[in-house]
């Protein structure tokens, strides 16, 4: 077992890590952080969330800032404004003991934005944000990435799929030269694969965690006979039998994950709704609610669960199996998280068994019926 220190991590963050309970690293901190520290590379993590990418590229971007040069010397873009928050917090919990100072600033969409541009004027090592909203400040001047000499891209998969491909090409057209770009996915799309050939080096390292496992080897995949019109019931008799477990329910339309969400209240479930047309505010009430564990169940559409970071996720149920295979990925590695394990529930109608099988197939996973 290597630990932090042996990993080239200074005793300051160490001690940071410890008070957050991260003394062990995962399987992909010990194998990225070292290549970091060491050279000026680009780096290709293939990696599901939940492993541990925070730490993994964070401390590396922490031990290459300069305290005494006040530019922006680290971006680090994720999809989510969720994701920005949590990866802010945790930069800023890990230099809880350094000598000096090294700020992070988070910028992301639903906030406004002349209160993000005031506190980029004051220092700022590292910029955390989402592709549109850093865009946007670039071209009004707020930010000067000219500097920079990291680049992280975090989830990137995850970013192209929700429609930020152009902000990121845009981006990625500053400072080539000086700068080392490390990208991390769960999923290696063409558009991915397309751009690590236009904005990285042909020598970037590349790194697979758990090669075999495209989905978490801590899930359980499991399937239930049903039709349409019994749906509810079913999903009424499973949370029934897991009033203590926390989980989340995945529609594929907007309309279907409010009227599912309605229904679920009205049998007296403490469930909540997240998707697309909701108010930043509405949506983040929701999910601090699902933090606070006053809501038991989430409902959401595929997009807006996306970044979302919940330990203690009993389970997943699929309302219905998604259309893309990368999907399954996205959804069921929302439990599982940090170590634990999770189940993976699809209601199936008849016709669809042989979607289960393409997704078995595909994914190297076996699904299991349970009969209720």
């Amino acid at each position: 077992m290597t630990s932090f220190s042996e990993l080239g991590i200074h005793k300051s963050y160490i001690k940071a890590l410890k008070e957050l309970n991260i003394v062990n690293p995962t399987e992909i901190q010990a194998t990225v952080i070292p290549i970091l520290l060491e050279s000026k590379t680009d780096l290709i993590g293939l990696a599901q969330t939940g492993t541990g990418k925070t730490a993994a590229f964070g401390l590396p971007v922490l031990h290459a800032i300069d305290q005494n040069n006040s530019e922006v010397q680290a971006l680090i873009i994720a999809p989510t404004r969720e994701l920005v928050q949590q990866i802010q917090k945790q930069l800023f919990r890990f230099t809880k003991y350094i000598d000096g100072k090294i700020f992070a600033e988070g910028v992301y969409g639903g906030e406004k934005m002349d209160r993000q541009i005031k506190a980029l004027t004051r220092t700022t090592h590292i910029v955390v944000a989402t592709p549109g909203r850093l865009l946007d400040l670039i071209e009004r001047g707020a930010v000067d990435i000219s500097n920079v000499k990291i680049l992280v891209l975090d989830e990137a998969d995850e970013m192209l799929s929700m429609g930020f491909k152009e902000d990121l090409t845009k981006i990625l057209k500053y400072n080539t030269k000086k700068r080392n770009t490390w990208l991390f996915s769960a999923t290696m799309p063409d558009d991915i694969k397309s751009m690590i050939k236009s904005y990285m080096s042909p020598d970037a390292v590349r790194i697979t965690v758990n090669k075999n496992a495209l989905v978490n080897e801590n899930i359980s995949h499991h399937y239930i006979q049903t039709n349409i019109k019994d749906k509810l019931n079913m999903i009424i008799r499973i949370l029934d039998k897991r009033q203590d477990e926390r989980g989340i329910i995945f529609c594929r339309t907007k309309a279907g994950t409010k009227t599912l969400a309605q229904q679920l209240q009205n049998e007296g479930f403490a469930v909540g709704a997240l998707e697309g047309d909701m108010q930043q505010k509405e949506r983040d009430k929701v999910m601090r609610a699902f933090k606070n564990e006053s809501l038991q169940v989430l409902v959401s559409t595929d997009v807006s669960a996306r970044g979302i970071d919940v330990n203690n996720l009993a389970f997943v149920l699929h309302h219905q199996l998604p259309e893309q295979l990368d999907y399954y990925t996205h959804r069921s590695g929302r439990t599982a998280r940090a170590g634990k394990t999770g189940q993976s529930i699809a209601l199936i109608i008849p016709g669809e068994m042989q979607k289960v099988i393409e997704v078995q197939t595909a994914l190297g996973i076996t699904f299991r019926e349970i009969t209720m």
